[in-house]
């Protein structure tokens, strides 16, 4: 480490998701390499938003090996030594961990093995929380000693939203540890990728409202059938279903039961995002947990109004009343009243839409994001600007 202005040498470690982490991980790993810094993407599979890019990004896919002993192939171990591997060859400045739980474990454990190398500094630790490392799984007593340490000991921690850092400052910072210090960066979009003439809006045709979600139970999605159903009884509004996940054959088998099977089209995952987003009335967006809401996020950029429940850090994405409506997570009878509102009016949600448009390019803008992740990591890997 000569220069704070030389470009920096990254590893990022994330889930091959659809998931919010692994997008954020892989637009972060491109917009890095597209500001000149040699980026290199640690996982057990290609993520999707990478595998479509042309980007310069360096792609580590390490699968353990399979062997009778283990009751799953040990991916992160294999993750870890393949960072090893690219550390002991060029050197790496940062490893940015998405998620505590296991990616900050691999980084721990690759910083400290490189640590004994006399030819070149060991990489330093960022760890980014993105919402179940910290309110699900690092919460459960099985891992949140090993949570709390990870985020103690990390060079820097960096929370998605100001509601997760406050429950991560809630549930694993205490007065008798370690300083906890999480800095708040939020997700980000590109706003060439996701805009509104991405694909034309009809101006007759019945209203269309849109989700996107891993169809996790968290996200409630038989519950967003059921109010579009109360919402849209005896129209011919329509509700398109992007992605799949656990809850996805229910939400199918409750379609068909409230009678909206003939209305409501479940698309599976697919990567053409601007496309759905951009022609659709209202997003909806129903999760009992949200530490940030990307899917909301992108639909803003695509000029969507959106129709949300007033959970984690949903709020700090979408202004209520301005950008979309928002009610308590348990409120159907409001939810309902709100997807009638814009649905139902055309005219009040594109107006609801430009201004989220806007909201989504001046707060969330990928340039503006990804600048204050590189900030951070000269600050952690020249701390004394050497």
């Amino acid at each position: 480490m000569t220069s704070p202005e030389r470009p920096l040498k990254i590893g990022i470690i994330c889930h091959p998701t659809y998931g919010g982490s692994g997008v954020v991980a892989s637009e972060l790993a491109l917009s890095l390499a597209d500001r000149g810094n040699e980026v290199h993407v640690f996982s057990h599979a290609v993520p999707p938003r990478l595998a479509r890019s042309s980007g310069p990004v360096q792609m580590h896919v390490s699968q353990g090996l399979p062997y009778p002993l283990f009751s799953s192939t040990p991916h992160d171990l294999a993750i870890t030594s393949s960072i090893l591997t690219v550390h002991r060859a060029g050197g790496l400045d940062i490893l940015h961990a998405h998620y505590a739980l296991p990616h900050a474990v691999s980084a721990f454990l690759a910083r400290s093995a490189a640590s004994t190398d006399p030819s070149r500094p060991a990489p330093r630790v960022v760890t980014t929380l993105h919402g179940t490392d910290i309110t699900i799984v690092g919460r459960d007593p099985s891992y949140a000693p090993l949570t709390q340490h990870l985020i103690a000991s990390s060079d820097a921690a960096t929370a998605v939203s100001m509601s997760l850092a406050a429950e991560t400052r809630e549930h694993f910072c205490f007065d008798s540890g370690p300083p906890c210090v999480i800095e708040v960066i939020p997700n980000f979009i590109d706003p060439d990728h996701f805009h509104p003439d991405a694909a034309p809006r009809p101006a007759d045709g019945p209203p269309t409202a849109i989700h996107v979600s891993n169809f996790r139970g968290v996200k409630r999605v038989p519950w967003l059938v059921e109010a579009f159903a109360r919402a849209t009884e005896g129209t011919d509004a329509r509700l398109t279903l992007v992605g799949d996940g656990p809850d996805c054959r229910r939400s199918r088998e409750r379609a068909f039961e409230l009678g909206i099977g003939d209305r409501v089209a479940f698309l599976g995952a697919r990567d053409a995002l601007p496309e759905l987003l951009s022609p659709a009335d209202v997003f909806l967006l129903s999760s009992r947990v949200e530490s940030f809401g990307l899917s909301a996020l992108e639909a803003m950029a695509s000029g969507t109004a959106v129709v949300a429940t007033s959970v984690g850090g949903v709020p700090e994405v979408v202004v209520d009343g301005v950008t979309g409506l928002l009610s308590d997570k348990d409120d159907m009878d409001t939810y309902v009243e709100h997807v009638k509102g814009l649905l139902f009016d055309r005219d009040r949600a594109a107006s609801m839409g430009a201004a989220a448009r806007r909201h989504a390019v001046e707060r969330f803008s990928r340039d503006r994001v990804v600048a204050l992740y590189e900030d951070l990591y000269r600050r952690v890997a020249f701390p004394s600007g050497s």
